[in-house]
């Protein structure tokens, strides 16, 4: 960017916060509690980006050696989804942490007048408790969750639901994340997007999505 962004977007699970140890604990009780194998932490990481539902629906087709397109075809899914739901809700900010420089860095943004806004597919049920458990919620102007809007990322609409709001140009914006998703939504919005090597990225390299530019860690952006 040739400018410094006046509203930074930021995705949640992977690029904020490490969520993937208590979306583990949640997933293998919903397993336990359908008669099902549990996973590993490695394949939840692969699992996490494109809602809750999604992922159990991944999940038990992993624990089924089912189709994916089977399972979430199932009638039964949204009982099993109710299960979820409910340890999930117990899950949520236990075994989270934030990455090293993302308190810092969302204060130095904030005191240097920047707007900011988390963007996640994450539904605002388990949203705001995680970021509350971190006692990030009072940082953020606008959290954008994944059933915000109609449709979520990699559609832009959330993210462009914002920038109409602020009455700013995409020129202005940037989006931060730490996957293929994130990367697609910023450039189907027309908005520039960094991207952070960690987290949780389908284990593709985030490189080989091609971001404008890839940091170590949050502690580089401001």
């Amino acid at each position: 960017m040739s400018q410094a962004a006046d509203l930074v977007f930021f995705d949640l699970d992977g690029t904020l916060v490490e969520t993937a140890p208590e979306i583990l604990d949640a997933t293998n009780a919903t397993l336990a509690e359908l008669g099902q194998r549990p996973v590993g932490q490695t394949q939840i990481e692969a699992w996490i980006g494109h809602g809750t539902q999604n992922l159990l629906a991944k999940a038990l087709a992993w624990a089924q050696g089912a189709p994916i397109e089977a399972v979430a075809a199932d009638p039964a899914l949204p009982a099993h989804y109710a299960v979820f739901q409910r340890h999930y809700a117990r899950c949520c900010g236990t075994r989270s942490r934030l990455y090293p420089g993302v308190r810092s860095a969302l204060e130095r943004l904030r005191q240097r007048g920047a707007r900011l806004a988390v963007l996640t597919n994450k539904e605002r049920a388990y949203t705001l408790p995680v970021l509350d458990a971190h006692g990030l919620t009072p940082l953020f102007d606008d959290i954008v969750c994944g059933d915000s809007h109609p449709r979520r990322k990699p559609d832009p609409m959330g993210l462009l639901a914002v920038l109409s709001a602020s009455g700013l140009e995409r020129k202005q914006a940037l989006m931060v994340g730490d996957s293929s998703t994130d990367i697609a939504t910023a450039r189907a919005a027309g908005v520039a997007v960094w991207a952070l090597p960690y987290g949780y990225n389908h284990g593709q390299p985030i490189a080989d999505s091609h971001p404008d530019r890839v940091i170590e860690s949050l502690a580089e952006l401001p």
